[in-house]
């Protein structure tokens, strides 16, 4: 798993990719990949490439490029791929 940070000095925070593989049918994330900013080509091509793959495997999972100042954020803001619908109904 690759994890960098960069601070992003114009906006004052820090910038992470997160790279989601989910598999919708069992309600869980597959993998997880974080990036820094200054990776995002990286990132990008990764994500086409796990695409690809899903793709010719017959996979129908979700592929996600997200980006957030910290994992703990983007748990937050994208609550769904990390939480089970019964923990999501209680938070309603």
């Amino acid at each position: 798993m690759l994890f960098l940070i960069e601070y992003d000095r114009s906006q004052g925070k820090i910038v992470m990719l997160f790279l989601i593989e989910y598999d919708r049918s069992q309600g869980k994330i597959v993998s997880l990949l974080q990036y820094d900013e200054l990776d995002r080509s990286l990132a990008e091509s990764d994500r086409l490439q796990l695409e690809l793959h899903l793709r010719e495997t017959g996979d129908e999972h979700e592929v996600v490029l997200l980006e957030a100042s910290s994992e703990q954020a983007l748990r937050r803001t994208h609550r769904r791929y990390f939480e089970d619908l019964s923990e999501l109904a209680k938070a309603s």
